[in-house]
Protein backbone atom coordinates (compact mmCIF):
# COMPACT_ATOMS: atom_id res chain seq x y z
CA UNK A 1 0.00 0.00 0.00
CA UNK A 2 1.23 3.48 -0.83
CA UNK A 3 2.73 5.20 2.25
CA UNK A 4 0.57 8.32 1.90
CA UNK A 5 -2.54 6.14 1.61
CA UNK A 6 -1.48 4.12 4.64
CA UNK A 7 -0.89 7.27 6.69
CA UNK A 8 -4.28 8.68 5.69
CA UNK A 9 -6.03 5.38 6.45
CA UNK A 10 -4.38 5.05 9.85
CA UNK A 11 -5.34 8.61 10.77
CA UNK A 12 -8.95 8.04 9.79
CA UNK A 13 -9.36 4.59 11.31
CA UNK A 14 -7.83 5.60 14.62
CA UNK A 15 -10.42 8.39 14.91
CA UNK A 16 -13.31 6.18 13.76
CA UNK A 17 -12.51 3.42 16.25
CA UNK A 18 -12.20 5.97 19.07
CA UNK A 19 -15.61 7.43 18.19
CA UNK A 20 -17.14 3.95 17.91
CA UNK A 21 -15.77 2.97 21.32
CA UNK A 22 -17.63 5.90 22.91
CA UNK A 23 -20.77 5.20 20.90
CA UNK A 24 -20.67 1.52 21.84
CA UNK A 25 -20.52 2.37 25.53
CA UNK A 26 -23.49 4.71 25.14
CA UNK A 27 -25.54 2.21 23.13
CA UNK A 28 -24.86 -0.65 25.53
CA UNK A 29 -26.17 1.50 28.38
CA UNK A 30 -29.49 2.18 26.64
CA UNK A 31 -32.45 0.59 28.37
CA UNK A 32 -35.49 -1.10 26.82
CA UNK A 33 -34.30 -1.10 23.24
CA UNK A 34 -37.00 -2.14 20.80
CA UNK A 35 -36.89 -5.66 19.43
CA UNK A 36 -37.67 -4.03 16.07
CA UNK A 37 -34.35 -2.18 16.00
CA UNK A 38 -31.62 -4.39 14.55
CA UNK A 39 -28.98 -1.81 15.39
CA UNK A 40 -28.27 1.91 15.49
CA UNK A 41 -25.24 2.71 13.35
CA UNK A 42 -25.90 2.63 9.60
CA UNK A 43 -23.73 5.41 8.15
CA UNK A 44 -20.14 6.62 7.98
CA UNK A 45 -18.83 9.55 5.99
CA UNK A 46 -15.14 10.35 5.73
CA UNK A 47 -14.36 13.62 3.96
CA UNK A 48 -11.40 15.83 3.23
CA UNK A 49 -12.61 19.44 3.25
CA UNK A 50 -10.26 21.81 1.47
CA UNK A 51 -8.70 24.74 3.27
CA UNK A 52 -9.75 28.35 2.93
CA UNK A 53 -6.64 29.44 1.07
CA UNK A 54 -5.24 26.20 -0.36
CA UNK A 55 -6.91 22.81 -0.68
CA UNK A 56 -4.04 21.08 1.19
CA UNK A 57 -4.64 23.21 4.32
CA UNK A 58 -7.96 21.57 5.14
CA UNK A 59 -9.16 19.00 7.68
CA UNK A 60 -10.47 15.47 7.83
CA UNK A 61 -14.20 15.42 8.64
CA UNK A 62 -15.85 12.26 10.02
CA UNK A 63 -19.62 11.78 10.43
CA UNK A 64 -20.94 8.63 12.07
CA UNK A 65 -24.59 9.72 11.64
CA UNK A 66 -26.01 10.98 8.36
CA UNK A 67 -25.92 14.78 8.79
CA UNK A 68 -28.65 17.25 7.96
CA UNK A 69 -27.80 19.49 5.02
CA UNK A 70 -27.95 22.57 7.24
CA UNK A 71 -25.79 21.25 10.10
CA UNK A 72 -22.12 20.56 10.73
CA UNK A 73 -21.62 18.01 13.50
CA UNK A 74 -18.51 16.37 12.03
CA UNK A 75 -15.55 15.22 14.06
CA UNK A 76 -12.60 17.19 12.68
CA UNK A 77 -8.94 16.14 12.78
CA UNK A 78 -5.72 17.46 11.28
CA UNK A 79 -3.80 15.58 8.59
CA UNK A 80 -0.14 15.40 7.70
CA UNK A 81 1.69 16.52 4.58
CA UNK A 82 0.83 13.18 2.97
CA UNK A 83 -2.48 14.72 1.86
CA UNK A 84 -0.75 16.47 -1.06
CA UNK A 85 0.50 13.11 -2.38
CA UNK A 86 -2.95 11.51 -2.63
CA UNK A 87 -4.09 11.26 -6.25
CA UNK A 88 -7.60 10.36 -7.39
CA UNK A 89 -6.24 7.02 -8.56
CA UNK A 90 -4.75 6.23 -5.11
CA UNK A 91 -7.93 7.26 -3.36
CA UNK A 92 -10.13 5.20 -5.67
CA UNK A 93 -8.02 2.08 -6.01
CA UNK A 94 -6.29 1.88 -2.62
CA UNK A 95 -7.71 4.07 0.11
CA UNK A 96 -11.45 3.59 -0.37
CA UNK A 97 -11.30 -0.21 -0.82
CA UNK A 98 -9.09 -0.49 2.28
CA UNK A 99 -11.45 1.70 4.32
CA UNK A 100 -14.44 -0.38 3.19
CA UNK A 101 -12.59 -3.56 4.12
CA UNK A 102 -11.96 -2.32 7.67
CA UNK A 103 -15.57 -1.16 8.12
CA UNK A 104 -16.96 -4.37 6.63
CA UNK A 105 -14.91 -6.52 9.00
CA UNK A 106 -16.16 -4.57 12.00
CA UNK A 107 -19.72 -4.45 10.60
CA UNK A 108 -19.95 -8.25 10.41
CA UNK A 109 -18.37 -8.89 13.78
CA UNK A 110 -19.89 -8.71 17.26
CA UNK A 111 -16.97 -6.68 18.57
CA UNK A 112 -19.07 -3.61 19.40
CA UNK A 113 -22.14 -5.52 20.52
CA UNK A 114 -25.09 -7.10 18.68
CA UNK A 115 -27.13 -3.87 18.53
CA UNK A 116 -24.38 -1.52 17.43
CA UNK A 117 -24.80 -1.90 13.65
CA UNK A 118 -28.02 -2.00 11.67
CA UNK A 119 -28.40 -4.74 9.05
CA UNK A 120 -27.28 -2.34 6.30
CA UNK A 121 -24.60 0.31 6.26
CA UNK A 122 -23.57 3.12 3.91
CA UNK A 123 -19.99 4.29 3.51
CA UNK A 124 -19.40 7.68 1.87
CA UNK A 125 -16.02 9.16 1.00
CA UNK A 126 -15.52 12.70 -0.27
CA UNK A 127 -12.27 14.44 -1.19
CA UNK A 128 -12.23 18.14 -2.12
CA UNK A 129 -9.51 19.68 -4.23
CA UNK A 130 -9.14 23.23 -5.49
CA UNK A 131 -11.90 23.00 -8.07
CA UNK A 132 -13.19 19.43 -7.95
CA UNK A 133 -14.59 16.87 -5.52
CA UNK A 134 -14.26 13.10 -5.56
CA UNK A 135 -17.21 11.16 -4.12
CA UNK A 136 -17.40 7.39 -3.62
CA UNK A 137 -20.17 5.28 -2.03
CA UNK A 138 -20.59 1.68 -0.99
CA UNK A 139 -23.48 -0.19 0.61
CA UNK A 140 -22.86 -3.05 3.05
CA UNK A 141 -25.59 -5.58 3.77
CA UNK A 142 -25.81 -8.20 6.52
CA UNK A 143 -28.36 -10.71 5.27
CA UNK A 144 -28.47 -12.90 8.43
CA UNK A 145 -29.19 -9.81 10.52
CA UNK A 146 -31.90 -8.66 8.08
CA UNK A 147 -33.45 -12.12 8.17
CA UNK A 148 -33.50 -12.09 11.96
CA UNK A 149 -35.10 -8.63 11.99
CA UNK A 150 -37.79 -9.84 9.59
CA UNK A 151 -38.56 -12.76 11.90
CA UNK A 152 -38.80 -10.36 14.85
CA UNK A 153 -41.16 -8.16 12.81
CA UNK A 154 -43.39 -11.11 11.89
CA UNK A 155 -43.50 -12.24 15.52
CA UNK A 156 -44.32 -8.68 16.61
CA UNK A 157 -47.24 -8.55 14.19
CA UNK A 158 -48.57 -11.89 15.42
CA UNK A 159 -48.22 -11.08 19.13
CA UNK A 160 -48.79 -7.31 19.35
CA UNK A 161 -50.76 -6.13 16.32
CA UNK A 162 -53.23 -8.87 15.44
CA UNK A 163 -54.39 -10.02 18.92
CA UNK A 164 -57.44 -8.33 20.44
CA UNK A 165 -57.13 -5.60 23.08
CA UNK A 166 -55.83 -5.05 25.68
CA UNK A 167 -52.68 -6.38 23.93
CA UNK A 168 -50.81 -3.36 22.51
CA UNK A 169 -47.29 -2.60 21.28
CA UNK A 170 -44.91 -0.54 23.38
CA UNK A 171 -44.59 3.14 22.56
CA UNK A 172 -41.09 2.93 21.09
CA UNK A 173 -42.02 -0.15 19.03
CA UNK A 174 -44.60 1.88 17.10
CA UNK A 175 -41.91 4.12 15.59
CA UNK A 176 -39.89 1.22 14.21
CA UNK A 177 -43.00 -0.67 13.13
CA UNK A 178 -44.11 2.31 11.04
CA UNK A 179 -40.66 2.59 9.43
CA UNK A 180 -40.52 -1.13 8.65
CA UNK A 181 -43.89 -0.98 6.90
CA UNK A 182 -42.34 1.13 4.14
CA UNK A 183 -39.05 -0.79 4.02
CA UNK A 184 -38.94 -3.00 0.90
CA UNK A 185 -36.29 -5.17 2.57
CA UNK A 186 -38.88 -6.26 5.12
CA UNK A 187 -42.41 -5.76 3.72
CA UNK A 188 -44.10 -5.87 0.35
CA UNK A 189 -44.77 -2.31 -0.73
CA UNK A 190 -48.42 -2.94 -1.47
CA UNK A 191 -51.48 -1.30 0.06
CA UNK A 192 -53.27 -4.64 0.50
CA UNK A 193 -50.37 -5.83 2.69
CA UNK A 194 -50.06 -2.72 4.85
CA UNK A 195 -53.56 -1.29 5.12
CA UNK A 196 -54.98 -4.08 7.35
CA UNK A 197 -52.06 -3.68 9.78
CA UNK A 198 -52.36 0.12 9.93
CA UNK A 199 -56.11 -0.01 10.50
CA UNK A 200 -55.81 -2.85 13.02
CA UNK A 201 -53.43 -0.91 15.26
CA UNK A 202 -55.42 2.32 14.80
CA UNK A 203 -58.57 0.52 15.91
CA UNK A 204 -56.89 -0.99 18.95
CA UNK A 205 -55.69 2.46 20.06
CA UNK A 206 -59.10 4.09 19.61
CA UNK A 207 -59.69 4.51 23.34
CA UNK A 208 -56.26 6.02 23.93
CA UNK A 209 -56.29 9.07 21.68
CA UNK A 210 -52.84 10.26 22.68
CA UNK A 211 -51.22 6.99 21.61
CA UNK A 212 -53.40 6.80 18.51
CA UNK A 213 -52.23 10.27 17.48
CA UNK A 214 -48.62 9.15 18.03
CA UNK A 215 -49.21 6.14 15.82
CA UNK A 216 -50.77 8.28 13.08
CA UNK A 217 -47.82 10.67 13.34
CA UNK A 218 -45.34 7.79 13.05
CA UNK A 219 -46.82 6.14 9.98
CA UNK A 220 -47.51 9.48 8.28
CA UNK A 221 -43.86 10.41 8.79
CA UNK A 222 -42.76 7.01 7.48
CA UNK A 223 -44.79 7.36 4.28
CA UNK A 224 -43.50 10.92 3.78
CA UNK A 225 -39.89 9.76 4.24
CA UNK A 226 -40.43 6.92 1.77
CA UNK A 227 -41.84 9.34 -0.79
CA UNK A 228 -39.12 11.95 -0.33
CA UNK A 229 -36.14 9.59 0.01
CA UNK A 230 -37.04 6.69 -2.30
CA UNK A 231 -39.66 7.55 -4.90
CA UNK A 232 -39.54 11.25 -5.75
CA UNK A 233 -35.72 11.62 -6.16
CA UNK A 234 -35.83 9.05 -8.99
CA UNK A 235 -38.05 11.28 -11.08
CA UNK A 236 -37.63 14.83 -9.73
CA UNK A 237 -34.88 17.20 -8.64
CA UNK A 238 -35.34 18.96 -5.31
CA UNK A 239 -35.32 22.73 -5.33
CA UNK A 240 -36.48 25.67 -3.21
CA UNK A 241 -34.98 27.13 -0.06
CA UNK A 242 -35.77 24.06 2.05
CA UNK A 243 -35.80 21.49 -0.74
CA UNK A 244 -39.59 21.31 -0.59
CA UNK A 245 -40.17 21.84 -4.30
CA UNK A 246 -39.77 19.17 -6.98
CA UNK A 247 -38.87 19.74 -10.66
CA UNK A 248 -39.47 16.91 -13.13
CA UNK A 249 -36.23 15.52 -14.55
CA UNK A 250 -35.71 15.38 -18.28
CA UNK A 251 -36.88 12.06 -19.68
CA UNK A 252 -33.40 10.60 -20.37
CA UNK A 253 -32.41 11.30 -16.74
CA UNK A 254 -35.28 9.48 -15.06
CA UNK A 255 -36.04 5.76 -15.01
CA UNK A 256 -39.11 4.24 -16.59
CA UNK A 257 -42.07 4.39 -14.24
CA UNK A 258 -42.78 1.25 -12.26
CA UNK A 259 -46.54 0.72 -12.00
CA UNK A 260 -46.32 -0.91 -8.58
CA UNK A 261 -44.23 1.91 -7.18
CA UNK A 262 -46.62 4.54 -8.55
CA UNK A 263 -49.56 2.70 -7.01
CA UNK A 264 -47.77 2.65 -3.65
CA UNK A 265 -46.88 6.34 -3.99
CA UNK A 266 -50.54 7.19 -4.50
CA UNK A 267 -51.43 5.08 -1.47
CA UNK A 268 -48.77 6.92 0.57
CA UNK A 269 -50.16 10.27 -0.60
CA UNK A 270 -53.65 9.32 0.57
CA UNK A 271 -52.38 8.13 3.96
CA UNK A 272 -50.40 11.34 4.47
CA UNK A 273 -53.44 13.36 3.44
CA UNK A 274 -55.48 12.50 6.52
CA UNK A 275 -53.27 14.84 8.57
CA UNK A 276 -51.40 16.76 5.83
CA UNK A 277 -53.90 17.53 3.04
CA UNK A 278 -51.56 20.04 1.39
CA UNK A 279 -48.82 17.40 1.09
CA UNK A 280 -51.33 14.97 -0.40
CA UNK A 281 -52.37 17.59 -2.95
CA UNK A 282 -48.74 18.25 -3.90
CA UNK A 283 -47.92 14.54 -4.27
CA UNK A 284 -50.97 13.87 -6.44
CA UNK A 285 -50.04 16.80 -8.67
CA UNK A 286 -46.51 15.36 -9.01
CA UNK A 287 -48.00 11.99 -9.92
CA UNK A 288 -50.04 13.70 -12.63
CA UNK A 289 -46.78 15.10 -14.06
CA UNK A 290 -45.57 11.51 -14.31
CA UNK A 291 -48.65 10.64 -16.32
CA UNK A 292 -50.81 9.01 -13.64
CA UNK A 293 -54.43 9.03 -14.76
CA UNK A 294 -55.46 7.68 -11.38
CA UNK A 295 -53.94 10.70 -9.62
CA UNK A 296 -55.72 13.01 -12.06
CA UNK A 297 -58.96 11.21 -11.27
CA UNK A 298 -58.39 11.58 -7.54
CA UNK A 299 -57.91 15.32 -7.93
CA UNK A 300 -60.91 15.73 -10.19
CA UNK A 301 -63.57 13.42 -8.78
CA UNK A 302 -62.17 11.57 -5.75
CA UNK A 303 -61.65 7.89 -5.08
CA UNK A 304 -64.78 6.76 -6.90
CA UNK A 305 -66.46 5.56 -3.71
CA UNK A 306 -69.01 8.39 -3.87
CA UNK A 307 -71.05 9.80 -6.74
CA UNK A 308 -69.08 12.97 -7.39
CA UNK A 309 -71.97 15.16 -8.54
CA UNK A 310 -75.54 15.77 -7.42
CA UNK A 311 -78.23 17.82 -9.13
CA UNK A 312 -81.39 18.33 -7.12
CA UNK A 313 -84.46 20.48 -7.34
CA UNK A 314 -83.01 23.35 -5.31
CA UNK A 315 -79.28 22.66 -4.97
CA UNK A 316 -76.33 21.32 -6.92
CA UNK A 317 -73.58 19.42 -5.15
CA UNK A 318 -70.12 18.06 -5.83
CA UNK A 319 -67.75 16.15 -3.58
CA UNK A 320 -64.25 14.76 -3.54
CA UNK A 321 -63.31 12.43 -0.70
CA UNK A 322 -59.61 12.54 -1.60
CA UNK A 323 -59.33 16.33 -1.29
CA UNK A 324 -62.03 16.21 1.43
CA UNK A 325 -64.20 18.88 -0.14
CA UNK A 326 -67.95 19.29 -0.59
CA UNK A 327 -69.40 21.95 -2.87
CA UNK A 328 -72.95 23.22 -2.46
CA UNK A 329 -74.69 25.67 -4.79
CA UNK A 330 -77.96 27.00 -3.40
CA UNK A 331 -80.26 27.55 -6.39
CA UNK A 332 -83.16 28.90 -4.34
CA UNK A 333 -82.69 30.61 -0.97
CA UNK A 334 -85.38 28.80 0.98
CA UNK A 335 -85.89 26.27 3.72
CA UNK A 336 -86.31 23.33 1.34
CA UNK A 337 -82.97 24.09 -0.34
CA UNK A 338 -81.04 23.99 2.95
CA UNK A 339 -82.92 20.84 3.95
CA UNK A 340 -81.92 19.20 0.67
CA UNK A 341 -78.30 20.26 1.19
CA UNK A 342 -78.28 18.82 4.71
CA UNK A 343 -79.70 15.53 3.44
CA UNK A 344 -76.95 15.43 0.80
CA UNK A 345 -74.16 16.02 3.34
CA UNK A 346 -75.62 13.62 5.94
CA UNK A 347 -75.87 10.94 3.26
CA UNK A 348 -72.21 11.38 2.34
CA UNK A 349 -71.07 11.19 5.96
CA UNK A 350 -73.08 8.04 6.57
CA UNK A 351 -71.38 6.43 3.60
CA UNK A 352 -68.00 7.17 5.16
CA UNK A 353 -67.10 10.55 3.65
CA UNK A 354 -64.41 12.26 5.78
CA UNK A 355 -66.01 14.31 8.57
CA UNK A 356 -63.06 16.70 8.48
CA UNK A 357 -64.16 18.24 5.21
CA UNK A 358 -64.07 21.71 3.67
CA UNK A 359 -67.28 23.22 2.29
CA UNK A 360 -67.34 25.42 -0.79
CA UNK A 361 -70.62 27.33 -0.86
CA UNK A 362 -72.38 29.46 -3.45
CA UNK A 363 -75.20 31.31 -1.73
CA UNK A 364 -76.58 34.84 -1.88
CA UNK A 365 -77.27 35.02 1.87
CA UNK A 366 -74.57 35.58 4.47
CA UNK A 367 -75.66 34.60 7.97
CA UNK A 368 -73.26 34.05 10.87
CA UNK A 369 -73.78 33.00 14.50
CA UNK A 370 -73.41 35.67 17.24
CA UNK A 371 -70.40 33.94 18.79
CA UNK A 372 -67.06 35.70 19.08
CA UNK A 373 -63.96 34.11 17.50
CA UNK A 374 -65.89 31.75 15.21
CA UNK A 375 -64.30 31.88 11.76
CA UNK A 376 -66.55 33.47 9.14
CA UNK A 377 -66.01 30.58 6.77
CA UNK A 378 -68.31 29.16 4.08
CA UNK A 379 -69.05 26.23 6.37
CA UNK A 380 -70.08 28.57 9.20
CA UNK A 381 -72.15 30.59 6.71
CA UNK A 382 -73.98 27.47 5.50
CA UNK A 383 -74.98 26.26 8.95
CA UNK A 384 -75.96 29.74 10.10
CA UNK A 385 -78.16 29.95 7.02
CA UNK A 386 -79.78 26.59 7.78
CA UNK A 387 -80.31 27.67 11.41
CA UNK A 388 -82.45 30.57 10.22
CA UNK A 389 -85.20 28.00 9.54
CA UNK A 390 -86.51 26.50 12.84
CA UNK A 391 -88.20 23.66 10.96
CA UNK A 392 -84.71 22.41 10.05
CA UNK A 393 -83.55 22.12 13.67
CA UNK A 394 -84.25 18.36 13.90
CA UNK A 395 -82.31 17.79 10.66
CA UNK A 396 -79.41 19.90 11.97
CA UNK A 397 -79.40 17.80 15.14
CA UNK A 398 -79.35 14.68 12.95
CA UNK A 399 -76.36 16.12 11.11
CA UNK A 400 -74.59 16.87 14.41
CA UNK A 401 -75.17 13.33 15.68
CA UNK A 402 -73.63 12.03 12.47
CA UNK A 403 -70.72 14.47 12.28
CA UNK A 404 -69.46 14.75 15.88
CA UNK A 405 -66.02 13.17 16.19
CA UNK A 406 -63.54 13.73 18.98
CA UNK A 407 -60.04 14.90 18.00
CA UNK A 408 -61.13 15.80 14.46
CA UNK A 409 -61.44 19.24 12.88
CA UNK A 410 -63.19 20.79 9.92
CA UNK A 411 -60.91 21.98 7.13
CA UNK A 412 -62.71 25.31 6.63
CA UNK A 413 -59.80 27.30 8.07
CA UNK A 414 -56.03 26.93 8.34
CA UNK A 415 -55.14 24.71 11.33
CA UNK A 416 -54.98 26.96 14.40
CA UNK A 417 -57.01 28.72 17.04
CA UNK A 418 -60.18 28.88 14.90
CA UNK A 419 -60.22 25.18 14.01
CA UNK A 420 -63.36 23.42 15.25
CA UNK A 421 -64.62 19.88 15.69
CA UNK A 422 -67.09 18.56 13.08
CA UNK A 423 -70.62 19.47 14.12
CA UNK A 424 -69.58 22.61 15.98
CA UNK A 425 -71.57 25.20 14.01
CA UNK A 426 -74.77 23.14 14.09
CA UNK A 427 -74.55 22.32 17.81
CA UNK A 428 -73.64 25.79 19.03
CA UNK A 429 -76.35 27.35 16.89
CA UNK A 430 -79.02 24.90 18.08
CA UNK A 431 -78.04 25.63 21.67
CA UNK A 432 -78.58 29.35 21.14
CA UNK A 433 -81.96 29.02 19.45
CA UNK A 434 -83.76 26.17 21.23
CA UNK A 435 -83.81 24.69 24.75
CA UNK A 436 -84.70 21.34 23.18
CA UNK A 437 -81.05 20.90 22.18
CA UNK A 438 -79.39 21.63 25.51
CA UNK A 439 -78.56 17.90 25.97
CA UNK A 440 -76.77 17.97 22.60
CA UNK A 441 -74.78 21.02 23.75
CA UNK A 442 -73.77 19.16 26.95
CA UNK A 443 -72.69 16.13 24.93
CA UNK A 444 -70.61 18.38 22.69
CA UNK A 445 -68.92 20.07 25.67
CA UNK A 446 -67.98 16.69 27.13
CA UNK A 447 -66.51 15.59 23.79
CA UNK A 448 -64.64 18.72 22.70
CA UNK A 449 -60.84 18.74 22.97
CA UNK A 450 -60.28 21.65 25.37
CA UNK A 451 -56.50 21.45 24.92
CA UNK A 452 -56.55 21.99 21.15
CA UNK A 453 -59.79 23.88 20.43
CA UNK A 454 -60.43 27.42 21.66
CA UNK A 455 -63.55 28.91 20.10
CA UNK A 456 -66.03 27.25 22.51
CA UNK A 457 -64.47 29.35 25.27
CA UNK A 458 -66.65 32.29 24.19
CA UNK A 459 -69.85 30.29 23.90
CA UNK A 460 -70.94 30.80 27.52
CA UNK A 461 -71.29 34.55 26.99
CA UNK A 462 -73.38 34.07 23.83
CA UNK A 463 -75.51 31.40 25.52
CA UNK A 464 -76.29 33.60 28.52
CA UNK A 465 -76.98 36.53 26.20
CA UNK A 466 -79.54 34.36 24.40
CA UNK A 467 -81.18 32.66 27.41
CA UNK A 468 -80.22 34.64 30.50
CA UNK A 469 -79.00 33.26 33.84
CA UNK A 470 -81.79 30.94 34.96
CA UNK A 471 -81.65 28.35 37.69
CA UNK A 472 -83.20 25.68 35.45
CA UNK A 473 -80.40 26.27 32.93
CA UNK A 474 -77.56 25.97 35.45
CA UNK A 475 -76.55 22.36 34.60
CA UNK A 476 -76.05 23.24 30.93
CA UNK A 477 -74.27 26.51 31.85
CA UNK A 478 -71.85 24.55 34.05
CA UNK A 479 -71.28 22.07 31.22
CA UNK A 480 -70.50 24.95 28.85
CA UNK A 481 -68.13 26.56 31.34
CA UNK A 482 -66.29 23.25 31.80
CA UNK A 483 -66.04 22.90 28.02
CA UNK A 484 -63.96 26.08 27.84
CA UNK A 485 -60.21 26.25 28.08
CA UNK A 486 -58.51 25.50 31.37
CA UNK A 487 -57.26 29.10 31.63
CA UNK A 488 -60.66 29.85 33.14
CA UNK A 489 -61.44 33.12 31.37
CA UNK A 490 -64.05 35.18 33.23
CA UNK A 491 -67.53 35.24 31.67
CA UNK A 492 -68.69 38.78 32.31
CA UNK A 493 -72.44 38.20 32.05
CA UNK A 494 -72.45 35.05 34.22
CA UNK A 495 -73.76 36.83 37.31
CA UNK A 496 -74.94 35.04 40.45
CA UNK A 497 -77.07 37.79 42.01
CA UNK A 498 -80.02 35.83 43.39
CA UNK A 499 -80.14 33.09 46.04
CA UNK A 500 -81.97 30.78 43.61
CA UNK A 501 -79.03 30.99 41.21
CA UNK A 502 -76.51 30.31 43.99
CA UNK A 503 -78.51 27.26 45.07
CA UNK A 504 -78.79 25.99 41.49
CA UNK A 505 -75.06 26.43 40.98
CA UNK A 506 -74.37 24.58 44.24
CA UNK A 507 -76.53 21.65 43.11
CA UNK A 508 -74.89 21.58 39.67
CA UNK A 509 -71.39 21.50 41.19
CA UNK A 510 -71.99 18.94 43.94
CA UNK A 511 -71.06 15.94 41.84
CA UNK A 512 -68.05 17.53 40.14
CA UNK A 513 -64.35 17.03 40.82
CA UNK A 514 -62.48 19.66 42.84
CA UNK A 515 -60.64 21.04 39.80
CA UNK A 516 -63.93 21.28 37.87
CA UNK A 517 -65.63 23.22 40.67
CA UNK A 518 -62.67 25.54 40.89
CA UNK A 519 -62.73 26.17 37.12
CA UNK A 520 -66.43 27.05 37.16
CA UNK A 521 -66.00 29.37 40.14
CA UNK A 522 -63.10 31.11 38.41
CA UNK A 523 -65.11 31.61 35.24
CA UNK A 524 -68.08 33.09 37.13
CA UNK A 525 -66.43 35.01 39.99
CA UNK A 526 -62.83 35.42 38.79
CA UNK A 527 -61.30 33.27 41.54
CA UNK A 528 -62.16 31.46 44.77
CA UNK A 529 -60.93 34.47 46.72
CA UNK A 530 -63.28 36.74 44.80
CA UNK A 531 -66.15 34.36 45.58
CA UNK A 532 -65.22 34.67 49.26
CA UNK A 533 -65.19 38.47 48.95
CA UNK A 534 -68.59 38.43 47.23
CA UNK A 535 -69.98 36.24 50.02
CA UNK A 536 -68.73 38.66 52.67
CA UNK A 537 -70.38 41.64 50.96
CA UNK A 538 -73.67 39.96 50.04
CA UNK A 539 -76.87 40.31 52.01
CA UNK A 540 -78.95 37.35 53.21
CA UNK A 541 -80.25 35.08 51.75
CA UNK A 542 -77.75 35.44 48.84
CA UNK A 543 -74.95 35.51 51.42
CA UNK A 544 -75.82 32.01 52.65
CA UNK A 545 -75.97 30.70 49.07
CA UNK A 546 -72.50 32.03 48.25
CA UNK A 547 -71.08 30.68 51.50
CA UNK A 548 -72.53 27.29 50.62
CA UNK A 549 -70.64 27.45 47.33
CA UNK A 550 -67.44 28.22 49.21
CA UNK A 551 -67.85 25.03 51.22
CA UNK A 552 -67.38 23.02 48.02
CA UNK A 553 -63.94 24.40 47.30
CA UNK A 554 -61.63 21.71 48.64
CA UNK A 555 -58.54 22.54 46.59
CA UNK A 556 -57.57 25.89 48.09
CA UNK A 557 -57.08 27.25 51.58
CA UNK A 558 -58.72 30.66 51.71
CA UNK A 559 -56.76 33.45 53.26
Amino acid sequence: MNQAVEAFLNEVWEEVTAIYAKESKRINELKNQSRLQAGIMDYLRVAWRKGKHTWEAGKIHIDVYEPFSWSDSSYKIEAGAYIAELTDELLTEEFFPALCGLVDGLFRSQELGPRFFDYKFEIVFEFERESAKKTLNRQLFNEPKRSQLQKSLEQFIQTKILPDPPVQPGEQDMFFFARHLVNPDLMKQEARELEPLIRRLSGKLHKNQKRKNEWIRHYTSAFRSWAQDRFLPQHFDRTGGYGNEWILKEEPDRPSLDGGEMEFFLYAALQIGFTEPDTRQKYLELAVQLGSEQAAGYLKTGSGKFASTYKGARIEGRNNDVTQTIEIRILSEEELAYGEALDYIIGLLRQGFPKSYELKLKSSQKHFLPIKKLAKSKLHQFFAGALSYPALFPKLAEYADTALEEFAWYRDVEPGEKSVMPGTYAVLGLGLYSEAYFPLVCRYMELVDTEHQMVQDGYAEAFIEAHGMKEEHMPVIVSILLGGNEEGRLVKNATIDRPELAEALFEALKGKENHERELVVCRIFGSVKKLAAAARKAQPPLKEGLEQLLSLQMLMLLK
